[in-house]
């Protein structure tokens, strides 16, 4: 019996020709082929005459790189520091640190505006968002749990925590975040203002030809893609005015009140009106049903065309609160502005926007755990640039990447793909990486990087003339060889033939003589 778990080997320093972290590199190039650096140092003003030894936008790229691959303090970037092979120059900690704390609103502003003009380009390139169908958006808020009571603006919370309440806004079709409001601990949920900040900010993020008619008091007629927002019970507020003021469409979770009661109540016991409930995939959730009591409540005091979809299930232990009291389901619903959907298609419809939190809990893998800095400005651009590496990540999910890999958590991406160990070598005088023998994702590392997926900015090298070397004949290759002359490069002539079986110092120097 052998209970040992490693081989034993010596541990000595001095390695060379060994890389870590190609699959960064591999998303390192994905953002440079989408110019996202360039996109960023667009953006950021440089104070002084001179500009700094590393581009700002380069150092939020690596930062980008540094978070995909499990980074949460700036400390973390001399990981990548250390691989100058297949990152080159990268940014100390200390440089990068200013770089954060450089970052002001109007920066951070147009930072965002940076991002928005690449997303324009996968957002074309990508099935996923390509088409007709409306553009979903989820709007949900989440605590953020900070251990510092020196961080500017953290607050408690209604949980007993302490530290931020952000809000984000995430593209459903991608999962990656168009909006976020970095707010204090103590920040309400039903805040309207923080909502509609959200969803402005998520317009802006969209192509210009899914944002047209979608900003506030544009006339509906400019309209070319439809767009809805989801968001719970917080967005049952006059937000659903305010999202009509921007031809968005609405579908937010209903709160228990006298009308919602007496409206369950009419049906509770009238199998006619409730119709089997649907899973994602399709299928009938067992004991689940939908109804649909818009007749039944008074939606005056909503937009014109306001349904309300109530769904129940069986009550299982750990249930969230009802909508009616009951001993036996549990009852949950929704209003939505749809009018041309079915009840039990809007209900599976919405069920979707628990998607949220799947995106939320990514993002706190990214980093977005952690604020390393004590000024808020710093610490929004550094959430900010959370957003932009899991984006950019999305991205080559969406892009570069097939089957599980195409969804898979940060975690399994680190110990897959991002972290993969390979050997540098240098040919033809280029840097080829050899990825480990038997490593289990490099197929799947080895497709993007050969560009048999290409990126949405790929363009086509020009050709070079080719030049002329030894080897090449100076014929036309088109034209045969004079029989004559096929052997008159590979035969010595008498005069060479001469001259070769001469001594140097006794050649002549005049005529040489006929010997044939």
């Amino acid at each position: 019996m052998n209970g040992n778990s490693t081989v034993p080997v010596v541990v000595e320093p001095g390695g060379d020709q060994v890389v870590a972290h190609v699959g960064l590199h591999a998303l390192g190039a994905f953002a440079d082929r989408l110019r996202v650096g360039d996109t960023l140092s667009a953006g950021i003003l440089v104070p002084g005459e001179r500009a700094p030894l590393h581009d700002r936008g380069k150092v939020l790229t690596q930062a980008m790189l540094m978070l995909a691959g499990g980074g949460e303090a700036c400390a973390d970037i001399e990981h990548l520091r250390a691989q100058g092979s297949l990152f080159g120059s990268v940014a100390s900690d200390s440089t990068l640190y200013r770089a954060f704390r450089a970052i002001d609103p109007a920066t951070l502003a147009r930072l965002w505006e940076a991002m928005a003009e690449v997303r324009t380009k996968v957002w074309r390139r990508s099935s996923a968002t390509t088409g007709t169908a409306p553009v979903v958006l989820d709007i949900d808020a989440s605590l953020h749990q900070i251990h510092s009571e020196n961080k500017e603006e953290a607050a408690p919370n209604y949980k007993g925590g302490y530290g931020f309440h952000p809000i984000y806004c995430f593209a459903d079709a991608t999962g990656e975040t168009l909006g976020v409001l970095l707010r204090p601990g103590n920040a309400g949920a039903n805040t309207i203002a923080d909502h509609v900040t959200v969803l402005d900010q998520a317009i802006g993020q969209l192509p210009s030809e899914v944002a047209a008619g979608h900003r506030p008091g544009d006339d509906p007629a400019l309209v070319r893609r439809a767009v809805r927002v989801r968001t719970d019970s917080a967005g049952c507020t006059d937000f659903v005015w305010r999202c009509r003021a921007r031809n968005v469409g609405f579908a937010v979770v209903a709160r228990s009140n006298s009308q919602v009661h007496a409206a369950i109540s009419r049906v509770h016991f009238d199998a006619d009106a409730w119709r089997p409930a649907l899973r994602q995939d399709g299928d009938e959730r067992p004991g689940a049903a939908v109804a649909e009591l818009t007749d039944l409540v008074d939606l005056t005091d909503w937009p014109d065309g306001t349904r309300l979809i109530v769904r129940r299930e069986p009550l299982h232990p750990g249930a969230q609160g009802s909508l009616f009291p009951s001993a036996t389901y549990r009852y949950w619903g929704h209003y939505t502005d749809v009018t041309d959907g079915d009840p039990v298609a809007l209900d599976v419809a919405m069920r979707a926007h628990a998607h949220v939190e799947d995106n939320i809990r990514r993002l706190k893998d990214s980093g977005a755990q952690r604020f390393p800095f004590t000024d808020i400005d710093a610490n929004r651009g550094w959430l900010a640039v959370v957003c932009f590496a899991d984006s950019l990540v999305r991205w080559f999910q969406l892009l570069c990447l097939t089957g599980p890999l195409a969804a898979a958590e940060p975690k399994t991406l680190r110990w897959t793909l991002w972290h993969t160990p390979a050997r540098l070598v240098r040919r033809a005088r280029r840097r080829v990486v050899r990825i480990l023998d038997g490593w289990p994702t490099a197929g799947d590392l080895l497709a993007p990087t050969s560009g048999s997926r290409s990126s949405p900015d790929r363009r086509p090298h020009p050709q070079k003339p080719a030049s002329r070397s030894r080897r090449t004949p100076r014929h036309d290759s088109n034209r045969p060889l004079d029989p004559q002359r096929r052997h008159q490069r590979s035969r010595p002539t008498a005069e060479r033939r001469l001259r070769c079986s001469t001594p140097f110092n006794k050649r002549r120097s005049g005529p040489v003589p006929d010997i044939s």
